[in-house]
């Protein structure tokens, strides 16, 4: 078993708990959503909070730092972006119906998806909706962006880039981002969609849901390619990393698949509670649960090497950057973690064969028709 770890700062601020946790692309800031209905920017250097984000009228599900801006989404159905220097609200984008569950800000435009059963898009610079995606039963909870992998090509260009979404109807659906129209639907889930990554280029989908698998597809032809059935409990995280894909699962586990085939070559134990948060960090995987604690493994071995123990609530997101490991709870605390002294994974062995991050808390959604069978 790992040694335990002692937190170097606890950030108790938030009176609510925290949703989620994003990391700035210069590393020098966080910023946290929460229960309490703000948001939060504060320094990976010491932990001080920067600046309150106040203006939301209810609690914040998600949200998304860039260098110069902050993003935040809310119950109150809405969208707001702020200058992180002075922590003032720039924008508010407004059009949703219903609580605004994700955001993904990616190649000057804004995302966003909604319990009201729709997606948008929205241009960053403005706040009118530029594109409506409608289609899906019930919520939508997750989303992807895949942009453009030839823009010389003028199908391509014109099409500007694809939408993925995950819903609680079911299915995944692919959108083409410049008309608005609906690519493809993926059907083959029995449960909802709690989760959902691309691969690089963008290609290949990755969905895990509450039927306990992982479904992968190509986008383009949606051609359902792969199911992963070794989970015994709904799939709630999932992660890409060094051409392996992690799982975490209610049943307190985390899986390591090989992508192209299908295979589990590796299962990380010791959570005592649903596995519902990941990251992959310079060959350690690092695990939040609904036990309250961060794990770290050894990626490669998948030993244990450290548990972190000093939440009261399920860690809702965890972030690292440098030496140092951030989680934030329901317990409505940010803390920081020196990883400094962890063991240094084992060397990687030379591969014999070629190998080719929102679940939200909140995902009791209006019922949808019972779902059949694929």
């Amino acid at each position: 078993m790992g040694g335990g770890g002692s937190a170097l700062r606890v950030c108790a601020d938030h009176r609510g708990g925290i949703n989620w946790l994003s990391l700035s692309p210069d590393g020098q800031r966080l910023l946290t959503g929460s229960e309490d209905g703000t948001a939060r920017l504060w320094s990976t250097a010491d932990g001080q909070c920067c600046a309150l984000l106040r203006g939301h009228e209810s609690y914040v599900t998600f949200c998304q730092l860039e260098d110069e801006a902050a993003f935040t989404c809310s119950a109150d159905c809405t969208i707001r972006r702020w200058d992180v220097r002075t922590g003032q609200c720039v924008q508010v984008y407004r059009g949703h119906t219903s609580i605004v569950n994700r955001i993904l800000v990616t190649n000057n435009q804004l995302f966003s998806g909604s319990y009201d059963r729709t997606a948008r898009a929205w241009a960053v610079d403005q706040e009118q909706v530029s594109r409506e995606f409608r289609g899906h039963r019930n919520c939508v909870l997750t989303l992807a962006y895949s942009a453009p992998w030839d823009p010389s090509c003028a199908e391509e260009a014109e099409a500007g880039g694809l939408l993925v979404t995950g819903s609680t109807d079911g299915t995944a659906k692919v959108w083409q981002v410049a008309s608005g129209c609906c690519h493809q639907t993926l059907r083959g889930h029995t449960g909802a969609v709690l989760c959902l990554v691309l691969d690089r280029p963008g290609r290949t989908a990755f969905t895990g849901s509450t039927d306990a698998t992982i479904r992968a597809w190509d986008i383009l032809s949606g051609e359902q390619l792969r199911v992963f059935r070794e989970h015994q409990g709904s799939v709630i995280c999932l992660e890409l990393a060094e051409r392996l894909l992690y799982s975490g699962s209610a049943d307190r586990t985390v899986k390591c698949w090989l992508p192209d085939a299908g295979h589990s070559v590796r299962t990380f134990p010791a959570h005592r509670r649903s596995v519902s948060a990941l990251k992959f960090h310079a060959g350690t995987l690092f695990t939040g649960s609904g036990d309250a604690c961060a794990r770290a493994f050894d990626a490669q071995s998948g030993a244990l090497q450290r548990v972190f123990r000093g939440h009261a609530l399920v860690i809702n997101c965890l972030q690292v950057h440098g030496h140092m490991l951030y989680t934030a709870s329901h317990d409505g605390a940010l803390r920081l973690w020196d990883l400094r002294g962890l063991q240094a994974p084992c060397p990687r062995p030379t591969a014999k064969r070629s190998l080719p991050r929102l679940f939200s808390n909140r995902v009791a959604c209006t019922p949808a028709a019972p779902l059949q069978p694929a």
